[in-house]
């Protein structure tokens, strides 16, 4: 047999019918049609975000106009940078070796380029590295420095 597009089924039991429901009571779901007896919800009659006459919850939330920096907290102007932190850079590179952006996204180190690459102080430098970065803490500054290297902001 040649395996082809009309021949796939799903696996038994893969797909089940639909429930038909106020088909009579020997169908399981007939009469109420599994809604329960009278009330608001068995009447088709709730409105979407109805919460039973509580003030629903897009009333009690404060109007918002606009987005700014600050309105809830979501920070449209921040940065995202990659990170890379200082023992990663040191045990993948050579001495002397000029590390930019581009060099870590193509050696994989990172993965996205984002705003940019930030270097972070975890780990040892043990040689002298030429860093080029968008951005520095101050602990990666001074182990890049310290070991002879520079760090240097793009």
């Amino acid at each position: 047999m040649v395996l082809s597009l009309d021949s796939i089924s799903p696996l038994p039991g893969a797909r089940k019918k639909r429930t038909r429901v106020g088909r009579g009571h020997a169908a399981g779901k007939g009469k109420t049609c599994g809604r329960g007896m009278k009330g608001q919800k068995a009447r088709n009659k709730v409105r979407r975000g109805f919460e039973g006459g509580q003030t629903p919850l897009q009333r009690r939330l404060p109007m918002r106009r606009g987005v700014s920096n600050k309105s809830m907290n979501i920070g449209i102007f921040r940065k995202e940078f990659a990170e890379v932190n200082v023992g990663v850079l040191d045990a993948a590179f050579e001495a002397d070796a000029e590390i930019t952006p581009q060099v870590l996204l193509e050696r994989r180190i990172i993965r996205q380029l984002r705003d940019g690459v930030k270097v972070l102080g975890v780990g040892r430098v043990t040689k002298r590295l030429i860093v080029k970065a968008n951005a520095f803490s101050q602990s990666a500054r001074a182990k890049v420095e310290a070991a002879g290297g520079v760090a240097e902001e793009v």
